[in-house]
């Protein structure tokens, strides 16, 4: 049985990050969710229950012994080991698309120390502007292959409690003991992919800036077919 493609959206954007690549797979033939998790910046602290929970609950329409693949972009990467040990359903393997790395043994923060120096000037009445209104133009305009894409994205972006950041994140243990890989995009994930090999995960590079998905959907769900069949 094929595994379930699962698409996990940062939650600092949405779900339509994914959508062009879900499209592609599915007419490649694959069964696709792209669990949506803009309203988890709802409420108090903590954020990650809510995370692991949407996942699960958008997985309640398939059978529990159906295989998947969790595909984690971004920020989602720091979430996966909670999302999987949250599931009824097989983990037949994960992919970290230009994403954040889980520790192998928790808790992990959601952002460093320098990030938050960095994001704590931005927040007003605890919350944080768009993502995408935290960089300059010339940063973001490469990462859309269209305004209407573009446009999309941005009406969709929640904005997210500071207190989202300064969350630490349990580690399951044991949570990589099935096989991991890892979709490099853009530059700024260099450390990160190399720490994958360091781990012996399999590296992929399909070069781009960070949101190379929707420029290159077709390129990103070959690859995501690619790394989960040899697993």
């Amino acid at each position: 049985m094929q595994p379930i493609f699962i698409l996990v959206h940062s939650p600092s954007v949405g779900p339509s990050t994914w959508q062009p690549v879900a499209e592609h797979l599915t007419a490649a033939g694959y069964r696709v969710r792209v669990p949506s998790l803009l309203h988890i910046g709802a409420g108090a602290p903590p954020f990650w229950p809510r995370i692991a929970e949407a996942v699960r609950d958008d997985l309640r329409q398939v059978p529990a012994g159906s295989p998947v693949t969790l595909v984690a972009h971004s920020n989602a990467g720091l979430f996966l080991p909670v999302i999987r040990s949250s599931l009824d359903h097989p983990v037949t393997g994960s992919v970290f698309v230009d994403a954040a790395l889980p520790a192998q043994i928790g808790p992990i923060p959601v952002a460093p120390p320098e990030v938050l120096e960095f994001l704590r000037p931005m927040a007003a009445n605890g919350r944080l502007p768009r993502w995408t209104d935290w960089w300059d133009e010339a940063d973001i305009a490469p990462m859309f292959p269209d305004p209407l894409v573009r446009r999309t994205v941005t009406e969709e972006q929640p904005t997210l409690p500071l207190s989202y950041y300064e969350q630490h994140i349990p580690v399951p243990d044991s949570w990589d003991d099935h096989p991991c890989s890892y979709l490099q995009f853009s530059p700024a994930y260099d450390g990160l992919a190399a720490k994958a090999r360091e781990r012996g995960w399999r590296v992929a590079l399909l070069p781009g800036a960070h949101l190379h998905q929707l420029v290159d959907p077709a390129g990103t769900a070959g690859h995501l077919v690619e790394l989960a069949t040899t697993m």
